[in-house]
């Protein structure tokens, strides 16, 4: 076995998997200590790395794309305090660090695991129930729904409609998405019948995110829900891309976005500069 013992992580090669256990040190990202240990197969993996630095070096997982709902949910948007499949190691453990990642390269080469992307899952997602609370609501998720709770903070136009509570099958996907700069993140979940293109501040079926501490949490539920959707290769069908589209069926579906926009814009939802800009969006694509 290999094994490299750092504050934020401990992670040990066991020849078949990884084992990723988060450290106790209190500067551990609150996302690692909610996510817990994680088991990486080796047929999940696509190869590792280690860069030397002055102060400290980086010692990174590089997973076979399709293979971690979370990864997935996140769009490769997980910062490097909560990334699981990134650990920073002290100068004095390089040679530790290099000869972990010699030890997993030489698996990978020996069971002659491929790099191309995965058709399902190999990780499964957080552990069920899960219930968090950032931004403007709370989230949770018992694995069948999805549970939408308001606080204080929520908007008035969006708190009205009062809980929401979402069937599994009506979600058709969900996206997690940090605070940047002065714009906002959110979790959302994209819902059959649903009008797309609403703030996430006005959406019913989405969590605004400001940038505190807790909003990387909301990661693990986008990541539970992602484990139970289908696959996003499977979704793609045998050609990789989709189902081709009538263009009939789009048109349909422009006017009907043009009806609701309409709806949203008299409804106070949209302004009126928000209303003209998603109007132009729909009128080019038309």
């Amino acid at each position: 076995m290999a094994e490299i013992i750092q504050k934020e992580a401990t992670w040990s090669f066991e020849g078949d998997a990884l084992r990723l256990t988060p450290g106790r040190d209190r500067n551990v990202s609150v996302l690692r200590r909610a996510l817990g240990e994680l088991v990486v197969p080796l047929a999940a993996l696509a190869g590792v790395s280690f860069e030397r630095g002055r102060r400290s070096g980086r010692l990174r997982l590089r997973l076979r794309d399709g293979s971690d709902p979370l990864l997935h949910a996140t769009g490769g948007r997980l910062t490097e305090p909560h990334d699981p499949y990134l650990l920073t190691v002290e100068p004095d453990r390089y040679g530790v660090a290099e000869y972990v990642a010699d030890e997993v390269r030489d698996a990978l080469a020996a069971e002659r695991v491929p790099g191309a992307p995965v058709t399902g899952y190999l990780l499964p997602g957080p552990r069920l129930p899960l219930s968090v609370s950032a931004g403007d609501g709370t989230a949770g998720f018992d694995g069948e729904r999805v549970r939408l709770e308001w606080n204080w903070k929520t908007e008035d136009v969006k708190a009205a409609a009062g809980p929401r509570t979402l069937a599994l099958a009506d979600i058709l996907a969900v996206e997690w998405q940090p605070s940047a700069g002065l714009e906002n993140g959110h979790l959302r979940f994209r819902v059959r019948g649903a009008p797309a293109g609403v703030r996430a501040k006005y959406d019913p079926h989405a969590v605004e995110l400001w940038g505190f501490r807790r909003d990387p949490l909301m990661a693990l539920v986008a990541a539970a829900v992602q484990a139970r959707l289908p696959h996003p290769a499977a979704a793609a069908g045998p050609g990789g891309s989709g189902a081709a589209r009538e263009p009939e069926a789009d048109h349909d579906a422009l006017l009907r976005r043009l009806r609701e926009l309409g709806e949203l814009h008299r409804a106070g939802v949209l302004t009126d500069e928000e209303f003209a800009t998603a109007k132009q969006a729909v009128l080019r694509r038309m």
